[in-house]
């Protein structure tokens, strides 16, 4: 069967979450801030700011700056900003999978707030294997609504089964299986390399 499009999620697969649990914690214990306060003040609000209807200052607002803190807010905004990292092995095997598969356009379909995911592609440098990206913040949209694969889809002018796509979540794997697409989760970079070169080469 040929493959036109695959798509990725970003966290848990290229790189680590934006903002996670752990980064919250390490967050709590740097910062010394109520971390079960923190958490559910950010559970609150997360989704909204992860759909783009409010700005990470908002966001801080709510969940941080919500008492008076011996820290400003640039201090924790570049705490968080650094808590990403580049996952081991796979980033850098797609770039250069990419430029032997030029045919193949490749397009994340990602749930991000949008300043983390503003600085995640730019430090990075995902638009070195990305040909698009399918953002919350940007669309409106959190997987695993499925009108976000739905637009997809009409992005890339594909139809579900001509689609590979890869999640560290089983949910959302079976949320875009539900819309035709061929999904996959990502278990290990091995796993995940794997299964690429079986279907597309």
């Amino acid at each position: 069967m040929p493959y036109k499009i695959l798509f990725t999620d970003i966290g848990g697969v290229l790189l680590t979450n934006g903002w996670g649990h752990e980064s919250r914690q390490a967050a709590s214990k740097k910062f010394d801030i109520d971390y079960n306060e923190m958490d559910f003040l950010h559970d609150f609000i997360f989704n909204v700011w992860e759909m783009g209807k409010i700005s990470l200052n908002d966001y801080l607002d709510t969940v941080v700056f919500n008492h008076p803190r011996k820290f400003s807010r640039d201090e924790f905004k570049i705490f968080m900003m650094e808590q990403t990292k580049e996952l081991p092995d796979t980033l850098q095997w797609l770039i250069e999978w990419k430029k032997k598969n030029p045919m193949i356009t490749t397009i994340s379909i990602n749930n991000e707030p949008k300043e983390l995911n503003d600085y995640r592609i730019k430090k990075f440098r995902l638009h070195n294997f990305f040909d698009a990206f399918i953002s919350s913040c940007e669309v409106g949209m959190r997987k695993p609504d499925p009108g976000i694969f739905k637009l997809a889809l009409g992005i890339a002018q594909a139809e579900p089964h001509e689609c590979l796509y890869f999640d560290d979540r089983e949910m959302l794997v079976e949320a875009a299986k539900k819309e035709g697409i061929h999904a996959y989760r990502h278990t290990s970079s091995e796993n995940t390399k794997k299964i690429i070169k079986d279907l597309i080469g």
